[in-house]
């Protein structure tokens, strides 16, 4: 089965909710108290709890377009997300390590992108 670029698109618009959803509860967990009142309040908390159950639906719709050796991982992407939107959301700074490591993400999602095109021996 082909991937179909719809799904691949999919599959990367839920990790911008997923990372959407860490920095959510990052500034929900700031205020956080484990009681089941106080939980259900914590709107932080909880708008991250509903982009998560988002992603996951659409998750699974997005692996009805391809295989889920190729869409799996361009969750990846989401360590990207994070990385970019706590220096814009919530005032992190980024090391040269931590660009070293989204570089290396890149490459990984692409090698595995390009790798889904070719067919294994034996698979023609």
């Amino acid at each position: 089965m082909a991937t179909e670029l719809r799904a691949a698109c999919l599959v990367l618009f839920v990790t911008l909710l997923t990372a959407s959803a860490q920095v959510l509860w990052k500034k929900g967990a700031e205020t956080l108290s484990f009681s089941l009142l106080d939980i259900l309040k914590n709107y932080y908390f909880m708008g991250g709890l509903l982009l998560y159950l988002i992603g996951l639906v659409l998750i699974i719709i997005s692996f009805r377009g391809g295989e889920v050796s190729a869409l799996y991982p361009l969750l990846a992407a989401s360590y990207i997300w994070v990385s970019l939107f706590s220096i814009y959301f919530l005032g992190e700074t980024i090391n040269f390590f931590k660009w070293a490591g989204i570089a290396a993400i890149i490459v990984g999602v692409a090698l595995i992108g390009i790798g889904s095109r070719y067919p294994v021996s034996g698979d023609a």
